[in-house]
């Protein structure tokens, strides 16, 4: 009974991480060029976008195994819900093609859903970072987990 219950805790955990890692990850790697190109809508310096690329590309990779493994899970899944956010805001920007308010299929809908899947991603990672504790309770030790692997009725026997 214990070792189902971990499976599916992480399978569960591997449904909010997967987008990001390994796929957006990899992406990155494989097609650092053209992602290189995609954050310069954002930073047009070269440098700079290159940069932002690898803090993202860092934050695809090392939260997610933190999610993943349970260590400092609370805080890597406040990162990513901030992640999601900011990735949101900056290239989900449905407001800004002007052909949200047309009728059918348009760009901008397309972003506004896309806006939307960000949120709700960010969503569920909140719900890892907070569940039922509380923001001090975060603040007051980061680098906390919510155990997720451990069996709390096994553990009170």
């Amino acid at each position: 009974m214990m070792a189902s219950s971990i499976l599916v805790t992480l399978a569960v955990r591997y449904l909010l991480v997967v987008l990001f890692f390994p796929f957006s990850a990899l992406d990155k790697i494989l097609n650092f060029k053209g992602a290189v190109g995609q954050a310069q809508e954002i930073l047009p310096s070269r440098g700079a976008a290159s940069v932002m690329l690898m803090a993202g590309l860092l934050v695809e990779i090392i939260m997610p195994l933190g999610i993943l493994t349970g260590i400092a899970d609370r805080l890597a899944a406040f990162v990513m819900a901030g992640y999601c956010m900011v990735t949101a805001l900056l290239w989900k920007r449905f407001w800004a093609t002007g052909d949200f308010w047309a009728g059918g299929d348009s760009k901008g809908r397309g972003l506004f859903w896309d806006f939307l899947k960000n949120f709700s991603l960010a969503g569920g990672f909140l719900l890892i970072s907070f569940g039922t504790a509380s923001v001090a309770s975060l603040v007051a030790d980061p680098l906390s987990s919510t155990h997720p692997y451990t069996d709390t009725h096994e553990a009170t026997r």
